[in-house]
């Protein structure tokens, strides 16, 4: 053999080693694409459920939301309704804090009003006490000769 043989030699042995790595190399690349194939196909499978199963899930959330819509919309109506209850009550309130009011300025007019009864009641013994004077006077002077010609005389 000469050089020009082994060096084809050479090169036919280094070209069929290069074929034979490629040839595993596709093997594996293919391997790999056909599992991400098989990923993808799950992963758009599985999308697909995911979004029917969204679908179906925002319906039912709508039909959710204008349940409580219509719920809101009447708990704000009786609200409403309530307003002139609370109002009421505190109007009663207020009510009741004017009555306590006049009660204790009654209470107060009262207690006042026994002590003036009671300052009336010691000038109103002190009036009778002078009146049963005069009158005891009076009759003592209408029975006694001797002051009739006295009160005579002063007048």
């Amino acid at each position: 053999m000469t050089g020009g043989e082994i060096a084809g030699l050479i090169a036919a042995i280094a070209f069929l080693i290069l074929v034979i790595a490629l040839v595993l190399l596709l093997r594996r690349v293919t391997k790999v694409m056909t599992e991400i194939q098989t990923t993808v196909n799950e992963a758009t499978r599985t999308v697909t459920v995911v979004t029917g199963d969204v679908d179906t899930l925002s319906k039912e959330v709508e039909g959710l939301l204008t349940k409580a819509n219509v719920l809101l919309d009447d708990v704000n109506g009786k609200v409403a309704n309530l307003d002139p209850v609370f109002q009421a009550a505190g109007d009663l309130g207020t009510s009741v804090s004017d009555l306590n009011e006049a009660s204790h300025n009654l209470v107060d007019k009262i207690t006042n009003v026994g002590a003036t009864t009671a300052k009336a009641s010691a000038l109103s013994r002190v009036g009778v006490g002078a009146l049963r004077f005069y009158r005891k006077r009076r009759q003592h002077k209408a029975t006694d000769p001797e002051v009739n010609t006295q009160q005579g005389s002063d007048l």
